[in-house]
């Protein structure tokens, strides 16, 4: 299924509070609701990356938290982590290595892949000890909610939420079909 005009929309625009990669000029700004997680998450987030490599500059990708936490216990506590690492300027490196990592995502381990990204660890734990990014990981899951997201990973193509595959074909005339 494509998208049409009667897709959900995404409700709060990508703004300065996002993480983004690729530059607010591009063609494209895709959205990804996504759960560090998630299987199907993690199966997305090389294509993903492939994606991103095919349209370089054309595309901005933004990715913000939909922890599903009734089957994924440690996914409010890794965006957490992930937002805590983006406090100092690292957001996109935990992020990356918690997909690859999606079986280690507990507190010790989320406390090991910030040493191994040389974050300030004692800033990084007190920052989860204290959930300090928790508001911030709520609002992504309300604004999901708001915009129709009901699992994860879900798409937004220009602001029009994806109901095809997360495949990088499906991605990519999904992209190529917004002009």
């Amino acid at each position: 299924m494509s998208q049409t005009a009667h897709s959900p929309m995404l409700t709060t625009p990508v703004g300065e509070r996002d993480p983004v990669r690729g530059p607010a000029t591009a063609r494209v700004t895709v959205v990804e609701y996504g759960d560090h997680q998630c299987p199907y998450c993690g199966a997305a987030h090389p294509i993903v990356q492939e994606v991103r490599r095919i349209l370089g500059e054309d595309l901005r990708f933004a990715f913000r938290h939909f922890p599903l936490t009734q089957i994924h216990p440690y996914a409010f506590q890794a965006a957490e982590a992930a937002e805590a690492a983006g406090a100092q300027g690292r957001f996109w490196e935990l992020h990356d290595l918690l997909f690859e990592n999606q079986n280690r995502l507990d507190v010790p381990d989320l406390l090991g892949h910030a040493a191994a990204l040389e974050l300030d660890v004692d800033r990084f734990a007190a920052d989860l000890a204290e959930h300090v990014h928790a508001p911030r990981v709520q609002e992504d899951f309300t604004g999901g909610v708001r915009s129709g997201v009901n699992g994860t990973p879900t798409f937004f193509v220009n602001g029009v939420r994806h109901n095809g595959g997360y495949d990088s074909e499906s991605l990519l005339q999904a992209i190529r079909a917004t002009g």
